[in-house]
């Protein structure tokens, strides 16, 4: 007659969760530090964020490109849409690079 209580690990709470994948490339770079110097500002601007994980994707031994992902989760879908827009407007003036791709998928 009565439904039973349902336990922690049963009850899921909405998420919503999408990324951005950027490709530079760096124009003269010459040694792994220097591509990490001029790339150091997506770390230091957007890893900072709980709701952001940021790592380099691709491409991490090659000079003169390099892919960059951020995944984004929140409880409110425009909230990561907001993350997400900002990395992509700020993006070009953080690195000393040029953006050559940009694809954003929507994972939950």
């Amino acid at each position: 007659m009565f439904a039973q209580p349902r336990t922690p690990w049963q009850t899921r709470a909405a998420v919503s969760i999408a990324c951005v994948t950027i490709a530079f490339r760096l124009e003269g770079c010459r040694s792994l530090k220097e591509k990490r110097q001029r790339l150091s500002g997506l770390r230091d601007r957007f890893g900072r964020n709980p709701q952001l994980a940021v790592f380099e994707s691709e491409s991490a031994d090659v000079l003169d490109r390099a892919e960059w992902t951020f995944v984004a989760a929140a409880s409110a879908a425009s909230v990561v849409e907001q993350l997400l827009a900002g990395i992509e407007r700020d993006v070009q003036e953080i690195v000393d690079a040029e953006v050559v791709r940009m694809v954003r998928e929507r994972l939950v």
